[in-house]
């Protein structure tokens, strides 16, 4: 993915304050409590970019509940919003599940997070947890304490005794919207839906094999209309990916053997306002 969208090529921006450019992106959108008030657009890539006129998803909904409140990153694109009340709604008609709990979505600005995640910057992306809810008028309390449950076993080959097939029911109805775009679960949640889904088989090329994942799934969506400088990610590759989540889930039973030769990449430094989309810069402006 470019982290500078093509639109821009036809547009001048003033230039980059040198004292916020080279400051590390994280802290300052990190402290942002609200959102600028601006037009709703997202800017940038999924792993780099902010958001402007961002929603606050509800604590509470019929069927939904919003957890771990403390730390502020309920917020999205008003599509994203939409879709996690939409999609909840269906969970609760479909499947025997009353609706969902619905963890990080993004920061009221988007932008690097203060831990935790790499992508979540743009206002696209959700994480659904794994647990099936039972009540949704939860206090603040409960909602810092409550935890979700891992599905995986075997280092993340195959699934655990926590998987039901509701939880493939859950992941069909979001990967069948069209809004969506991907959704990123552990390796034998991808090999055990290869293997049990019937009918339409469409859907499972959106199911993306990724490394963690277990106690919750985390849905993304495409670039809403309007957001003109949002970056999308390539589509998946064509086919269902079965074969590929199956190769994956026996590296993962029969690793290699190490490279004796292997030499770690040094790590990455922190992101920087620079290294983000132009107009980035300008949400940061009244902090």
């Amino acid at each position: 993915m470019s982290c500078s969208p093509t639109a821009q090529d036809d547009r001048s921006f003033p230039p980059l304050d040198a004292t916020l450019s080279g400051q590390e992106a994280r802290l300052l959108f990190g402290a942002a409590a609200m959102p600028d008030g601006g037009q709703s657009e997202v800017i940038g890539s999924y792993a780099q970019g902010c958001l402007a006129g961002a929603e606050r998803l509800p604590e509470t909904g019929p069927t939904w509940a919003a957890m771990r409140l403390s730390r502020n990153r309920n917020w999205g694109h008003p599509e994203l919003i939409d879709f996690v009340e939409d999609f909840s709604r269906r969970v609760a008609e479909q499947t025997p599940w009353r609706g969902v709990y619905v963890g990080d979505l993004t920061q009221p600005r988007g932008g690097p997070m203060l831990s935790g995640h790499v992508s979540h910057q743009s206002g696209l992306d959700a994480d659904i947890w794994m647990l099936p809810p039972t009540r949704f008028d939860l206090s603040p309390a409960e909602r810092e304490n409550l935890s979700s449950i891992s599905t995986r076993s075997a280092g993340g080959a195959r699934v655990g005794e926590n998987w039901t097939r509701t939880h493939m029911e859950v992941m069909r109805l979001a990967a069948t919207d069209p809004r969506v775009a991907r959704i990123f679960v552990f390796t034998g949640a991808k090999v055990w839906m290869c293997d049990n889904a019937r009918g339409d088989r469409d859907w499972l090329r959106k199911i993306r094999p990724a490394v963690g994942h277990h106690f919750h799934f985390h849905v993304r969506l495409n670039c809403p209309s309007g957001s003109r400088d949002c970056v999308p990610q390539d589509a998946p590759p064509e086919g269902d990916g079965c074969d590929e989540a199956r190769a994956r889930a026996e590296a993962i039973l029969n690793p290699p053997p190490p490279d004796p030769n292997y030499v770690p990449p040094p790590p990455r430094p922190p992101m920087t306002v620079a290294d983000l989309p132009r107009q980035c810069a300008a949400l940061l402006a009244d902090l």
